[in-house]
């Protein structure tokens, strides 16, 4: 019995939930997508997450996070429309949300346009 006890607690702890830590950033590209005042999604090869909804959510960050290069922004509703960006990220992969914006850096428009993951923007 007692030579059975390192098996069994191997086994005790394997089946033990771990402790989830803080969520690790992560950096996702694509189609920034902004159409009109408050509502924000990146589409990447994922699929579509939000970022912000006009009147409701609003990912923690954002509005204040660092923004770097040359913004290639095609407009499709006045001062709104999509650009190609790359953004440091946390997640929640069950609801396809974008839970904090650590940064974003705006891409040529080419690059999302060539991704063969990404869907295309033109009409």
């Amino acid at each position: 019995m007692w030579a059975s006890t390192p098996a069994m607690l191997a086994a005790a702890l394997a089946l033990a939930p771990v402790a989830a830590g803080p969520p690790v950033p992560e950096t996702r590209c694509g189609w920034l997508i902004n159409p009109t005042p408050g509502n924000w999604w990146l589409i990447d090869a994922d699929g579509e997450w939000t970022i912000g909804e006009q009147g409701g959510y609003q990912a923690p960050g954002f509005a204040d996070a660092p923004w770097e290069g040359v913004q290639e922004r095609v407009s499709v509703n006045g001062n709104y429309g999509y650009e190609c960006a790359c953004m440091a990220v946390t997640i929640d992969p069950d609801t396809m949300t974008i839970t904090r914006v650590i940064s974003v850096r705006s891409k040529a428009l080419q690059a999302c346009k060539i991704d063969p993951k990404l869907p295309s923007m033109d009409s």
